[in-house]
């Protein structure tokens, strides 16, 4: 079917005939076809002209310049700093002041202790001129006993006691007296023993002196060393003797310094605590515990009277022994 001024329908399944063009004039558009904008982005606000500022062209403007916080905080934290520094140099100092005056406080009352302790001193010193010292024969005996054998050898017996500094191989040194082993010494024997209550050790004569009638033993045995006195005792002092009379050991007997006296050539302190036989060799002590002489001898027809080497004398003639 043909209609003037009209499209055809196409069929799905036909074709079009052959020179079956439409005829009739080509129709034509009345309307006019809408425009799109020639800008990308659409203009808002008014259009410039008479009456109206011309908008902005150059780069966005920024709002006014504002004071910085950080400053502020700054310059807080700074005087903060500044009070705190103050208070502490203020504490400083006042602490610096109270210390001084500690200090100097302490000061005074070392000097005020020492000022009474030298006043002590000089009392003590004072009594025990005028006492002569007190003497306690149990205390004494009981501290320095320990300390002190019964030597023997072949031949003879005496009294020997640990004393000085201690050797520098170890063991301990005994002085005694070299009339006591001058015998085995002589026959080249030099081993000799020590014995207290029911113990015996062995000794070795080490060092003599003939001259002062001295004698070093050295045993390996370690014994409570006693002390040398500083210096001799005083006339009308008294003094305890611990030995072996007769060999009968840990015998005591006490009396005072009688006298100082001269014998071929030798200086000898007289006493009159009681000595026989077997306490040649035995330390004489004071009332402090220090040996202050070696008995050796005593009068033969007479009591009461004993000699014994100064202390003095055994420290200038063996070796290491004050």
């Amino acid at each position: 079917m043909t209609s003037t001024g009209s499209f055809q329908a196409v069929s799905n399944t036909g074709s079009m005939p052959t020179g079956a063009l439409p005829t009739g004039p080509v129709p034509t558009v009345t309307g006019a076809m809408p425009t799109q904008p020639t800008s990308a982005w659409p203009v808002s606000g008014p259009v410039s002209g008479p009456g109206h500022p011309r908008p902005h062209s150059g780069p966005p403007l920024a709002p006014p310049a504002r004071r910085s916080g950080t400053s502020v905080f700054a310059l807080v934290l700074a005087i903060v700093l500044l009070i705190v520094a103050g208070v502490q140099a203020a504490f400083i100092v006042n602490l610096q002041g109270r210390l001084d005056k500690t200090e100097d406080k302490l000061a005074q009352a070392q000097q005020t202790d020492e000022s009474r302790l030298k006043a002590l001193e000089g009392r003590a010193d004072k009594l025990e001129a005028k006492t002569g010292g007190s003497l306690d024969a149990a205390e004494v005996a009981a501290s320095v006993r320990p300390s002190v054998f019964r030597v023997s050898t072949k031949y003879a017996t005496g009294t020997a006691f640990a004393l000085g500094k201690e050797p520098a191989g170890g063991g301990t040194n005994l002085i005694t007296n070299y009339h006591v082993v001058q015998e085995a010494y002589e026959r080249n024997e030099r081993n000799v023993s020590l014995e207290r209550t029911d113990q015996r050790f062995g000794a070795t004569i080490v060092e003599v002196h003939p001259d002062k009638d001295l004698v070093v033993l050295h045993t390996d045995e370690v014994f409570t060393r006693l002390n040398p006195a500083p210096e001799v005792p005083k006339v009308g002092e008294p003094v305890l003797v611990v030995g072996s009379p007769l060999g009968l050991e840990d015998t005591v007997t006490t009396g005072v310094v009688s006298a100082f006296r001269t014998l071929s050539g030798e200086q000898l302190m007289q006493f009159d605590a009681a000595i026989n036989p077997g306490n040649s060799g035995g330390p004489v002590f004071n009332a402090k515990k220090e040996v202050v002489g070696v008995a050796t001898l005593k009068a033969r027809e007479a009591e009461g009277i004993g000699l014994a080497i100064p202390i003095t004398v055994v420290c200038q003639t063996v070796n290491n022994v004050c």
